[in-house]
C-alpha cells in the first residue's frame, strides 16, 4: 500500500469517525434534553424566578430547542462543554484529568489479553483435538461466561482479602493494577484465543504453508513468518470491538476496584446528574473508539501488505 492509499484510507475513516462522534453527541443532546431539569436540583426553594432564569441561561436552557442544539454543537467543536455542577472545575478538565489512568489500565488489559490470548490461540490449533486443546477451549469458553464485575470481587476476596498479596483497591503502583487488568481482560483474552485458534487452522491448511513447508523451512518459521501474520487478521479487526468493550468496561471494574479513571467519574455525574461531565466524558469515549478503530484499520497492510486499500 503506497502513500497516496494509507492517505486515501485516513481520510476516509476521519471522516466516519467525525460523523460517529456527530450522531453520538446529538444523541446526548437529545437524553440530556429529556431528563431532570438540571434547575430543579441545582435550586431550592429561596431561589427567585430572575435567578433560576439566569441559571437556565448559563445552562443553554433557553429558547427554542433548535437553537439549544445548534449551540451546543458550536460549543462541543470548540470543546467547551460547560463547567461541572458539582466543583465548578470546566467538564472536559475534569475528565481529562481521569484520562491518564483510564488509558493505563485500558492498555494493560490490551496488552494482557493479546499476550494470554495469542500464544493460547497458536497451541491450541497446533495441538488441535488434544487434551491442551480442550484445556484452552473450557479455558476460553470461561473467560466469556464470567461477569467482570463478579471476577473482580473474587479476585480482590482471594488474592487482597484472604492472602493478602495484592491490595484491595485504588491506585498507586503496579500491585495495584494487577487485579483490575485480570478482570477486564480476560474476556478479551478468551476472544483473541479463539480468534486466533480458528486462524491458524485454516491457515495452516493453505498451499503456501504447505509449500514453505516443502521448501524445508523450519516449522518454527513456518508458523511465526508465514502462518501466523495471516491468522492474526480476525485478531486485528475485532481489536478496535474489544477496546470499546473495555473502556465501556472501565466504568464497573474502576468502581469494583476503586479505580480513579473516567468510567467510575461517569457513573458518578450518572447518579448525581452532573450532565456536563457526563456529556464531556461520552465524547472523550466516542472518540477515544473511533480513533482506535481507525488505528486498527491502518494495520491491515502491515500485517498482511497484499490487502490494499480499496479492499476493506
Amino acid at each position: 500500500m503506497g502513500p497516496q492509499s494509507i492517505s486515501t484510507i485516513l481520510v476516509s475513516r476521519l471522516l466516519q469517525g467525525i460523523l460517529v462522534v456527530f450522531v453520538v453527541i446529538s444523541v446526548v443532546f437529545l437524553v440530556s434534553r429529556l431528563a431532570r431539569n438540571p434547575v430543579e436540583y441545582l435550586t431550592t426553594d429561596e431561589t427567585t424566578e430572575e435567578e433560576k432564569e439566569l441559571l437556565k441561561e448559563q445552562l443553554g436552557l433557553t429558547g427554542p430547542i433548535g437553537i439549544q442544539y445548534v449551540k451546543f454543537l458550536w460549543d462541543a467543536v470548540q470543546l467547551d462543554l460547560g463547567n461541572s455542577f458539582i466543583s465548578a472545575r470546566p467538564a472536559l478538565s475534569e475528565v481529562s484529568s481521569r484520562a491518564s489512568k483510564t488509558l493505563q489500565l485500558g492498555a494493560s488489559a490490551l496488552i494482557f489479553s493479546l499476550v494470554l490470548g495469542v500464544p493460547l490461540g497458536i497451541i491450541a490449533a497446533l495441538y488441535r483435538a488434544t487434551p491442551t486443546d480442550w484445556v484452552a477451549r473450557f479455558l476460553a469458553v470461561l473467560g466469556q461466561a464470567i461477569p467482570n464485575f463478579w471476577l473482580g470481587l473474587i479476585l480482590i476476596f482471594f488474592f487482597a482479602v484472604q492472602l493478602d498479596l495484592m491490595p484491595t483497591g485504588g491506585s498507586g503502583g503496579v500491585e495495584h493494577l494487577v487485579l483490575p487488568t485480570i478482570t477486564l481482560g480476560l474476556l478479551a483474552s478468551a476472544i483473541s484465543m479463539r480468534l486466533t485458534r480458528s486462524g491458524m487452522i485454516d491457515v495452516m491448511g493453505t498451499d503456501f504453508v504447505r509449500t514453505a513447508r516443502a521448501k524445508g523451512l523450519r516449522e518454527s518459521t513456518v508458523i511465526w513468518r508465514h502462518a501466523l501474520r495471516h491468522a492474526l487478521l480476525p485478531v486485528a479487526t475485532i481489536l478496535g470491538i474489544q477496546v470499546g468493550y473495555m473502556i465501556a468496561g472501565t466504568v464497573i471494574v474502576e468502581q469494583v476496584f476503586a479505580w480513579p479513571g473516567i468510567g467510575r467519574l461517569m457513573l458518578h455525574t450518572i447518579l448525581v446528574g452532573d450532565f456536563p461531565v457526563m456529556i464531556a466524558g461520552i465524547l472523550v469515549i466516542s472518540t477515544s473508539i473511533v480513533v482506535a478503530n481507525i488505528l486498527v484499520d491502518l494495520s491491515y497492510p502491515i500485517i498482511d501488505p497484499r490487502i490494499r486499500a480499496g479492499a476493506r
